[in-house]
């Protein structure tokens, strides 16, 4: 026998009608299926707590008074187990997943693949952008979600993959503010940052809410204008190494404070000048192995997120490269990916463990050679 009971029935505007509230129980075997639509179709007349199927981005949401956010799910569980160890692909363990770009090999590439970090091996096909956007801009994540932005000549595209699934990007249903080609990435849990545009001289930055597709904000400027350099965070703030100033390259380091909007400030200086260049982290600790300054190199700097000052020696990468990707990483383990030697482009996947210094070890290689993978996770120091 089945039993309803109800304190109340209203409609949104309170003047009657077929809308359950107060209710204290619900259960059942099956499922129920709750209101849906589109981002478009979101109403912003609805008390706080209510909750929608969004049939664009395929999650459950809620208005919390100001904005539509996501549910926030989460897995270490990410393995595939079907995998054997003789599969050599890298999710045939569990934990954090890293989600890249194939980038350029030399052409721009669509194709997005996954490595579970703390796994060896090859990675695994994810999916496709909808746009070419292998140029070497640096996405940036959630504990859920990735974003991926602009990437090449005039493009201020975004889009958004789930990192715990597999399948294609989804528009983000909002442009940035400007195009980035060599832009950089930055986030921790709530607030995506996306900054600089090649050839260097642009400073604006824009920010999303990574919950909450359709928006885009302006969050201030760089300190100065820059394209090409590492991206690393932690919780609070993020740093930006290095990169391609106007008209040259720069040791300089600049950071942003993300729960403020405003302009960056300086944080320091690498040992040299660096563009090109991977940055991974932990919630304390940024780790860039350096790109072109000018030429190839194998040096690894790092520095402590949490006080300004200059980089320190980390230790040396497995082979003198420029054009080196990152951002993939969980607390303890970072890879920096492909790479160009300035004839050849290289399939290198390399780690380090971020508490510690010492050199790189391999990782496994790329299905290609490539070079500017840049990537995320959903284990970042800014998580």
């Amino acid at each position: 026998m089945s039993e309803i009971r109800v304190n109340s029935i209203g409609n949104e505007s309170n003047t009657g009608g077929p809308v359950l509230s107060g209710i204290t129980t619900f259960s059942g075997q099956q499922y129920f299926i709750p209101p849906k639509g589109t981002t478009a179709e979101r109403s912003s007349n609805c008390p706080p707590g209510s909750i929608r199927f969004n049939t664009d981005s395929a999650h459950l949401e809620y208005w919390n008074g100001l904005v539509w956010l996501e549910f926030e799910a989460s897995s270490e569980d990410l393995g595939n187990r079907t995998l054997s160890n003789a599969d050599l692909r890298s999710p045939s363990g569990t934990g954090t997943r890293g989600v890249f770009m194939r980038g350029q090999t030399p052409s721009n590439a669509t194709e997005i693949e996954y490595v579970t970090v703390a796994t060896l091996g090859t990675p695994v096909e994810f999916g496709a952008l909808q746009v070419t956007n292998g140029g070497g801009n640096a996405p940036f994540s959630s504990r859920t979600r990735g974003i991926f932005h602009g990437g090449s000549p005039g493009d201020a595209d975004i889009e958004f993959v789930t990192i715990s699934s597999t399948g294609n990007g989804t528009d983000w249903g909002a442009d940035l503010n400007r195009s980035s080609f060599y832009g950089m990435g930055a986030a921790n849990q709530t607030r995506g940052l996306s900054a600089g545009n090649y050839p260097g001289s642009q400073t604006a930055t824009d920010y999303v809410t990574i919950a909450s597709a359709g928006t885009v904000s302006d969050f201030g400027d760089l300190f100065f204008g820059g394209s090409h350099g590492a991206s690393v965070q932690s919780p609070t703030r993020c740093v930006f190494m290095g990169g391609y100033a106007p008209g040259t390259n720069t040791n300089k380091m600049q950071t942003y404070q993300f729960a403020t909007t405003g302009n960056a400030i300086e944080f320091g200086e690498l040992a040299a000048n660096a563009w090109n260049s991977g940055g991974v982290c932990s919630s304390t600790r940024g780790v860039c192995a350096i790109g072109s300054n000018p030429g190839n190199t194998n040096a690894i700097e790092f520095i402590t997120l949490s006080t300004y000052g200059n980089s320190q020696d980390f230790g040396d990468a497995t082979v003198s490269l420029t054009h080196r990707g990152g951002g993939v990483c969980s607390p303890t383990r970072g890879l920096f990916m492909g790479g160009w030697d300035g004839s050849d482009d290289f399939n290198t996947m390399e780690y380090v463990t971020i508490p510690t210094t010492g050199n790189a070890i391999d990782f496994g290689d790329l299905s290609a050679p490539a070079f500017n993978v840049y990537g995320c996770s959903n284990g970042h120091g800014g998580l």
